[in-house]
């Protein structure tokens, strides 16, 4: 009997989403990706700062250790926003609770339906895009230290 490899489609993953909370408005910033991997992740953060830069404040972005966030590709992206973006690293092993966009994911999933089949990829892209509109408009997911 041969052993099965993983695969995004017998795992379930097909559509992800790169997102963060704004602190204090519980506003989120997000970007369906068809992947997320290095530069999925770049171009998110370009457009991030083409929205932040404008206030003059400094970006920090509470990240993970997950390989994504510590990958090569992004220091170009890092130095180039080197006095107006940064990243915040987790104590590793510290789990979820220290990151508010982890909260949105559990919740925006029991919105969307965790653990139910929808029919098709363009189904659960639609029913991902009504709950983050959504959250926009009132917020299904308030966080606050």
């Amino acid at each position: 009997m041969r052993s099965r490899s993983w695969s995004r489609v017998t795992s379930g993953v097909l559509l992800s989403v790169i997102g963060a909370v704004q602190y204090g408005t519980s506003k989120v910033f997000y970007k369906i990706v068809p992947h997320f991997d290095a530069q999925e992740l770049r171009q998110y953060l370009h457009q991030v700062m083409a929205t932040f830069s404008k206030t003059g404040k400094a970006v920090v972005m509470v990240v993970d250790r997950s390989g994504i966030h510590r990958a090569h590709k992004l220091d170009v992206t890092l130095d180039h926003y080197h006095s107006t973006l940064r990243f915040h690293f987790l104590p590793a092993h510290c789990g979820h609770h220290l990151n508010p966009i982890e909260g949105f994911w559990r919740v925006m999933k029991d919105a969307i339906g965790a653990g139910r089949c929808l029919s098709d990829l363009g189904q659960l892209y639609k029913r991902t895009r009504q709950v983050l509109m959504a959250h926009q408009e009132r917020p299904i997911y308030a966080f606050h230290w």
